[in-house]
């Protein structure tokens, strides 16, 4: 009996021991579970600072190549034996007149001392920097061969790209660029009581020619009115410059390829806030920077934020909802359009079709208004210059 109390009384003992266990499993199942967390989460912090550097190094060995250029790989590009090589004899050339000096090249009135380049007496050549590497002028090159002939958009006639100065040829203009036009012709324009209408043509046509780069899947990234270029204002006007342009067939990504340097390496004063937020430039991009073009039309080529005076504070204006001020005797069908370009979300923003869509219905009411000595005006301007 002593023996049986002794059973009874050591009988718990044996239901304690898998509490125990379950508790240490609880235990070893928690420590698990945070020690796998833990290292999802210090993998993803050194993934994130991996592609961090690993940009930086590819940042550093562009500019160390812009710096020091080496000779092209003939495996990578073969210009010289291609469509896209020597069309031409740069010794043939004679530039005559400087008509604007860029970030990346110097675009002069020329002609050939020798004949002519494919039936054109007098062109535009567009002479790169050194600095400007082989592939951006084959990209160039490519783009604007893809966008074809469009009356608004200046035509590209011929190249050469064998050797640097690299070296374009394009179809010639009258009066340079749309900037240097109004603020050389600021005074006479002023005197148009039928100014906006004529404004309102141009800004059409830049639209036009942006609905164009849309169909065909090419993002300009640099549209200002520095840009355009003139041959007869107000209809033939031509978006030039495609040396920042994207080809998005060619593309994994809409976001930009290019770093962050708001001060060298794009025009940040034109640059939507999806931007320098998210790294994204996309067709919205350029309506927004077509929103600025019609701004500095109505200022006569008057720098963008004028009341900002650094780069940084732009970049944090912008982003902040700051906006460029309603030009004085704006139009405001135009102002409106301006401020439908900068909407944000750019989701919001208008594509250039339906900017076209706009501008024809204005246009077309206009035209029970236009002023009969217009022509006149237009007349005596081109003569002036």
């Amino acid at each position: 009996m002593a023996q049986s109390g002794t059973y009874a009384t050591d009988s718990p003992h044996p239901t304690a021991g898998p509490s125990i266990l379950n508790e240490i499993h609880y235990v070893l199942i928690s420590v698990s579970a945070l020690t796998v967390l833990m290292i999802i989460t210090l993998s993803f912090v050194w993934l994130r600072k991996y592609r961090s550097l690993t940009r930086t190094i590819d940042r550093l060995q562009s500019d160390n190549r812009a710096a020091h250029p080496l000779p092209p790989d003939p495996e990578d590009f073969s210009p010289c034996v291609t469509e896209t090589g020597s069309r031409f004899n740069k010794a043939d050339l004679s530039l005559q007149q400087l008509i604007k000096a860029g970030r990346e090249g110097t675009i002069y009135k020329a002609k050939m001392i020798k004949g002519t380049c494919k039936g054109h007496s007098v062109f535009i050549c567009k002479v790169a920097k050194r600095s400007v590497s082989l592939k951006r002028m084959d990209r160039e090159i490519s783009i604007m061969r893809k966008l074809g002939s469009h009356k608004n958009i200046l035509q590209l006639l011929d190249w050469d790209i064998c050797e640097a100065p690299y070296t374009l040829i394009m179809e010639f203009v009258a009066y340079g660029t749309l900037r240097s036009y109004l603020q050389v012709n600021q005074d006479s324009l002023s005197m148009n009581s039928d100014l906006q209408h004529l404004f309102t043509i141009s800004a059409y046509h830049i639209a036009h020619a942006m609905d164009h780069l849309r169909s065909k899947m090419v993002v300009h990234c640099d549209l200002a009115l520095r840009n355009i270029m003139v041959n007869r204002f107000p209809s033939e006007v031509k978006v030039a410059e495609f040396g920042l342009a994207r080809d998005l067939t060619r593309m994994r990504s809409r976001r930009s390829s290019r770093n962050k340097d708001y001060k060298e390496r794009v025009p940040l004063r034109w640059y939507p806030p999806e931007y320098f937020r998210n790294d994204h430039y996309g067709f919205k991009g350029d309506v927004w920077a077509f929103g600025i073009v019609m701004w500095e039309m109505q200022t006569f080529g008057l720098l963008p934020y004028p009341d900002l005076d650094s780069t940084e504070k732009v970049v944090q204006q912008v982003c902040a909802g700051h906006r460029n001020a309603e030009p004085d005797g704006c139009r405001p069908e135009i102002w409106q359009m301006m401020t439908d370009c900068w909407q944000e979300p750019y989701s919001m923003r208008p594509s250039f079709k339906d900017i076209v869509r706009v501008f024809e219905n204005i246009l077309e009411n206009d035209m029970d208004y236009v002023d009969v000595d217009n022509s006149r005006l237009l007349a005596k301007l081109e003569a002036e210059n």
